[in-house]
């Protein structure tokens, strides 16, 4: 384990690299220039089932590879060549976006894949490095470190990007479209910049004997199946991952369907916009908060809290009906967001064993990445059902509730703060 500040840094600072993408590509531009450029005279249905195609493509390529790659790079010493790997393939597929002549929507849809998926990998080798640069003590911090410089990152250059396309003219540049072209390259190069100092910084953590290839590949398919076959076995690994796979997913539901949800009530496109630039600004400071919520209170104690806010938030939001409201549960979810994602991140790097955190973190990932998967299937079920889209919003308690109450079930190992331990570890 390293534990000097500029591994911490550097390993937090990937966040702020690759969260640029997340806000500005994933959130922000991509949906709307795939509907109005990419797939030009395309009735929305089709255009819709498109998108929705792409996005669900680059998820099973994840489930399917992640777990190999991630065990091999836990025998080979390869997590910062594997996360280097898909640092690459998601910032190149993100330039390229810029190029896409319109009306190739096949063309920008298999590059939007490629860019996901090049965005999930990265990630799951950059969580499992949370194990190499941070000691127990203090994974709660510095894991909010991270998300907190992503929160700020992403939408400083969420900001600007948003600031080109409605006033292009004041760029000097000749119109909307360019301005988004502009934006996704800006995304490429942040992205690839940033990612500088975890690769400089972050040491590769130790392992006894690399293997070359051949044998790191080797009988990794029957280790994936001892590894997923023993995770039943123990009980609070178990636990928390059900747990995690039920809130995260009202979480991940909350994330992507408050745009649609603001919309279908009305409200401007400007106002959608704001509101997701205050919940990202809002979550910086929100997210170090949490942290130390985590190391005074315990990461499962600040989690709950945050799950407790969701369900009054899903609860308020079937009663909103002004643009006011929506910007307090926008402000109230940004206070919670990274906080619940950051801590649960370090509590389940206290379940796993170290020297296989990548493969670990693999089927972590893919329940994170698939985050948003039963939330929207209950909304659109109880709303149907009822005839009443605020009716689906509070089926999201399920979820919540569910996630809870398992969580709570979940014994956690204490972390240990020796005194050598304690004086090894420097902060950031």
């Amino acid at each position: 384990m390293q534990s000097s500040k500029r591994a911490i840094w550097g390993w937090s600072v990937y966040d702020w690299a690759n969260s640029a993408f997340a806000t500005t590509v994933l959130a922000g531009f991509f949906p709307v220039f795939f509907k109005t450029t990419y797939s030009q005279g395309q009735p929305a249905v089709v255009v819709t089932s498109h998108l929705a195609t792409a996005g669900s493509l680059a998820i099973l390529v994840v489930v399917l590879v992640s777990p190999i790659l991630g065990a091999m790079a836990d025998r080979g010493a390869w997590r910062k060549r594997a996360l280097a790997g898909g640092m690459l393939l998601g910032s190149t597929s993100t330039a390229l976006l810029a190029f896409i002549a319109p009306g190739q929507w096949l063309v920008a849809a298999c590059v939007f894949a490629a860019a996901n998926v090049g965005f999930s990998l990265s990630n799951v080798f950059y969580d499992s490095l949370l194990l190499a640069v941070a000691g127990e003590h203090e994974r709660d911090r510095i894991s909010a470190l991270g998300y907190a410089l992503g929160y700020l990152g992403g939408g400083l250059l969420f900001l600007v990007n948003v600031a080109m396309v409605l006033k292009p003219a004041l760029f000097h540049i000749a119109s909307t479209d360019m301005a988004v072209r502009i934006s996704f390259l800006s995304v490429a190069v942040w992205w690839l910049v940033f990612s500088i100092p975890l690769l400089r910084w972050v040491r590769e953590p130790h392992v006894a004997t690399p293997p070359d290839a051949e044998r790191a590949s080797s009988n990794v398919w029957k280790e994936l199946w001892t590894t997923a076959k023993s995770i039943p076995k123990h009980r609070e690994l178990l636990l928390f991952l059900i747990a995690f796979w039920l809130y995260i997913d009202g979480v991940g539901t909350v994330i992507r369907m408050a745009l649609d949800y603001g919309a279908s009530i009305g409200l401007a496109t400007s106002h959608l916009i704001s509101a997701l630039l205050l919940t990202q600004f809002i979550g910086f400071p929100a997210a170090i908060l949490f942290g130390r919520f985590g190391e005074r209170w315990g990461a499962k104690r600040s989690v709950l809290l945050g799950i407790v806010v969701y369900t009054g938030v899903t609860v308020l939001a079937t009663q909103m009906h002004s643009v006011t409201e929506f910007y307090v549960l926008a402000a109230t979810v940004g206070l919670v967001q990274g906080g619940v994602q950051s801590l649960s991140r370090s509590m389940y790097s206290r379940l796993i064993p170290a020297e296989s955190a990548s493969e670990y973190f693999s089927f972590y990932g893919v329940l994170d990445k698939s985050a948003a998967f039963l939330g929207p299937l209950l909304m659109g079920w109880v709303g149907l059902a009822t005839n009443n889209s605020r009716a689906g919003i509070l089926s999201l308690l399920v979820l919540f509730l569910a996630g809870g109450w398992l969580l709570a079930k979940v014994k956690l190992p204490e972390a240990p703060r020796s005194s050598a331990d304690t004086s090894a570890c420097a902060r950031p």
